[in-house]
């Protein structure tokens, strides 16, 4: 089996790796020429992708950036970015310039699926007439699917193999063919009705989870001003055995789902004369979280009569997620840059993130940074950062994540 993925991230480099390991030869393209030497190098750029992988199916994968090289492939799996315009749109043009290139190249008899996330109908709307520009007919001459990626970055013990994979074919012959196809890495395969239903179910998976946090944040905020700890509110209604699904508040969502998954939907329901206030109210009380937070550092320091220009601030973790370095969307970024327009002395650790480009920042020493800073605020939990050593030296420090529960130390201020 010959298989091609077309975008080669958090998505597509770990599905180009899972092949070659089931014994297919897979080429992957992309159209960024540096990470293209890289891999050619056996040096990934994704961390949950190690060198020793890539040296292990060496002879099994190759890189390009000319679909010309996919001609020959059995499947083409679409893994691009669909992020959203300046507007909350959908951005759909790298999408759109895949389709067309596959187009230029697709012959009878190969299969196409998308995994990029996206809104419902356009697998059917948007690609097929692209990949149909070719002259053959979508779901007679070949196959199209739409299969939505579940990565979650770090994460171990749900792998690619060991997580269902949802598949909606434009046919039920579509269908078949590419759970032939994801069989040989996934080992749980679910079958939807259409493209459509697999495209929806991505959103539910995200907008589902956007809610609850949305949930939490509010209600962390009125546990606050009623003097209650949220986090053992959190714990206790935990306890409960049935009814009741554990989410936490945080400093906001970050990564390349649930900031921007919603969106898709509620700009699709727009088009069909519905609003979703239900979604876009969840968006908008995540989306201010990271201010909340920067008027939470504002007032602990304020408690110990310092004012936020020109007060030392340490962050510490930047990265949206534990134990990994992406900071796609990553609410510390927001938190950042507000304080920096504050005035504020900002600095970061983070063992995952080196620099800050943007903010022309580099990660601390965590040791050097808590004999001078005037708060510490634990924005990301990483694994290896001892949280215990940031408590007990900075001077006080603000949790926005809930490690420091049933602490009693008045230095200790939790969300």
């Amino acid at each position: 089996m010959n298989i091609g993925i077309v975008g080669l991230g958090y998505v597509g480099l770990p599905l180009q790796v899972a092949f070659a390991r089931a014994g297919a030869d897979v080429v992957g393209l992309d159209l960024n020429e540096s990470m293209l030497a890289a891999l050619r190098e056996g040096k990934s750029h994704i961390e949950d992708v190690a060198d020793s992988e890539l040296a292990e199916v060496a002879e099994k994968t190759s890189f390009t950036s000319d679909v010309a090289d996919l001609a020959a492939c059995d499947a083409i799996l679409i893994c691009v970015p669909t992020p959203l315009t300046e507007n909350r749109e959908p951005d759909l043009r790298a999408l759109e310039s895949a389709g067309r290139a596959i187009g230029t190249i697709i012959r009878p008899g190969q299969l196409v699926v998308l995994e990029s996330t996206t809104y419902p109908g356009t697998t059917r709307e948007r690609l097929v007439p692209l990949l149909e520009a070719s002259g053959l007919k979508a779901g007679s001459d070949f196959a199209v699917a739409f299969s939505p990626e579940r990565v979650d970055p770090g994460r171990t013990d749900f792998t690619l193999r060991t997580t269902p994979k949802v598949v909606g074919g434009l046919t039920e012959a579509c269908a078949d063919r590419a759970i032939e196809v994801y069989g040989a890495v996934c080992d749980h395969i679910v079958k939807v009705s259409s493209p459509e239903a697999a495209e929806m179910t991505k959103l539910l998976e995200n907008i589902f989870r956007s809610v609850n946090i949305a949930l939490m944040n509010e209600l962390a905020m009125l546990a606050d001003r009623m003097g209650i700890d949220i986090w053992e509110v959190v714990d206790a209604a935990a306890t409960k055995p049935y009814g009741f699904m554990r989410f936490e508040p945080g400093p906001g969502m970050g990564g390349h789902c649930l900031p921007v998954d919603p969106f898709y939907l509620s700009w699709r329901a727009r088009q069909f004369d519905l609003s979703t206030e239900f979604i876009e109210l969840a968006g908008k009380v995540n989306q201010q979280m990271p201010y909340y937070c920067v008027d939470r550092i504002a007032s602990s320091l304020n408690d110990g009569a310092i004012a936020l220009r020109g007060a030392k601030v340490l962050l510490v973790g930047v990265s949206y997620k534990a134990g990994v370095g992406d900071i796609r969307e990553a609410p510390s970024l927001k938190i950042a840059e507000q304080l920096l327009e504050a005035g504020a002395d900002l600095s970061y650790h983070d063992p995952h993130v080196a620099e800050l480009k943007d903010l022309q920042l580099t990660s601390v020493p965590l040791e050097e940074a808590l004999e001078s800073c005037d708060i510490a605020v634990i924005v990301t939990v990483h694994p290896s950062v001892d949280h215990q050593l940031v408590m007990s030296r900075a001077p006080r420090t603000l949790d926005l994540r809930g490690i420091s529960r049933g602490s009693t130390d008045g230095a200790v201020i939790r969300l």
